[in-house]
C-alpha cells in the first residue's frame, strides 16, 4: 500500500488512531492511509452524533471528550449501553448492516470524534483481511459489554445493581483497604447504566453512606469496606 502524502492534520489523526486498540500494531503506512480518510466532527455538550435507525456514515474514534451511546425505551426511559472516551472506537457493527445505527449517540461534554467513512473503510477491509479480523474483535468486545449490561439489569433491585456497579470498579482480588473510584460520568449517566433514575440513585447512595459502606466527595466515591459491600451483594443474590 503506498504511503499517503503526510500532512500535519494526518499526523494528528494517525496519533489518535494508534491510541485506539482497533489499530494497535498496524504498520505505520496503513494507519496513515486510514488517517487520510478521517473526517473530524466537533460536538457540543448534549449534541447528538446520530440517532437510532439513521443511515450509517461509518464508525467513530473518540479523539477527546466522551460519547454516551444509549437506547430509549417505549416508556421514554434512556438505557446507557456504554460511554466511550478518548482512544475508544464505536459503531463498527453498523458497517455490516443496511439497517442504520442501532442506538443513539450523544456527547456528554465538549467532544471531537473522528469519522472513518463507511465506503472507504469497507474498500480497505476487502484488501486487508487482518484489519477485518480486528474489526470483528472490536465488535465482539462491544457484544460482551452488552451481555454484561443485560446480566446486571436482571439483578433484582437498585441496591444490588449499585453494589454490583461499585464492586466491578474495585481491584481484583478485593483489598481490605478502602478503594477510591474516580467518576468519569455524571450521576444521571450512572443511574441510566444501572436501570434507574437520578433520584433513586441518590437515595441509594445516601443509604450506603449512612451504613458506612461508602463516602462521596465531588467526583469520587470511596468504597470504605469492599469486603462488606461484596458480602451484601452476594447475600442479595442468594449466594450466602
Amino acid at each position: 500500500m503506498p504511503r499517503p502524502h503526510t500532512t500535519a492534520r494526518t499526523i494528528v489523526f494517525a496519533s489518535t488512531l494508534r491510541s485506539c486498540q482497533l489499530f494497535t500494531g498496524l504498520p505505520p503506512e496503513e494507519v496513515d492511509t486510514i488517517a487520510a480518510l478521517v473526517i473530524p466532527k466537533e460536538l457540543s455538550k448534549g449534541e447528538y452524533l446520530f440517532y437510532e435507525g439513521a443511515a450509517s456514515e461509518g464508525f467513530y474514534v473518540v479523539q477527546r471528550g466522551a460519547v454516551n451511546v444509549h437506547r430509549v425505551g417505549a416508556n421514554g426511559k434512556e438505557q446507557v449501553i456504554s460511554v466511550f472516551r478518548a482512544g475508544q472506537s464505536f459503531a463498527e457493527a453498523a458497517l455490516a448492516s443496511e439497517g442504520g445505527y442501532p442506538a443513539d449517540a450523544r456527547a456528554i461534554e465538549q467532544t471531537t470524534v473522528l469519522l472513518i467513512p463507511k465506503a472507504d473503510i469497507l474498500g480497505l477491509l476487502r484488501s486487508r483481511p487482518e484489519l477485518a479480523l480486528r474489526m470483528l474483535g472490536a465488535m465482539s468486545q462491544h457484544l460482551r459489554v452488552l451481555v454484561g449490561l443485560l446480566d446486571d439489569l436482571t439483578l433484582k433491585d437498585v441496591e444490588t445493581r449499585l453494589a454490583n456497579w461499585l464492586i466491578k470498579r474495585c481491584p481484583v482480588p478485593l483489598p481490605e483497604r478502602a478503594v477510591v473510584i474516580d467518576l468519569d460520568r455524571t450521576k444521571r449517566v450512572i443511574a441510566a447504566e444501572i436501570g434507574t433514575v437520578s433520584e433513586t440513585l441518590s437515595r441509594t447512595l445516601a443509604d450506603f453512606r449512612e451504613r458506612k459502606l461508602i463516602k462521596v466527595a465531588g467526583k469520587q466515591i470511596t468504597v470504605l469496606q469492599p469486603g462488606r459491600l461484596e458480602e451484601i451483594l452476594r447475600r442479595n443474590l442468594g449466594e450466602l
